[in-house]
């Protein structure tokens, strides 16, 4: 359900508020999936937030969350256009 909501705000540009949401389910104790991240840092790509996309794959990665091809294309996506910052 929480994955539902986290690509809602993706497709509606809502990068913020999907990361409240994300915020508010790990108060809970709500683990996060693949899914959930790949939505969130999804939402940065459209929002143009890459360094916050950046800091969500560490994080995915420290959690031992395995990211897949649609983690990967967000996560490039998010830095296409800042490559040389990000890099």
């Amino acid at each position: 359900a929480a994955a539902v909501v986290h690509s809602a705000c993706e497709k509606g540009g809502q990068w913020k508020q999907a990361l409240e949401l994300f915020e508010e389910m790990k108060a809970m104790g709500v683990p996060a999936d693949t899914i959930t991240y790949s939505a969130l840092i999804s939402a940065c790509e459209k929002g143009d937030k890459w360094r916050v996309a950046l800091r969500l794959f560490a994080e995915m990665r420290a959690a031992g969350v395995e990211p897949n091809g649609y983690t990967f294309n967000a996560l490039i996506g998010a830095c296409r256009v800042n490559l040389p910052a990000a890099l």
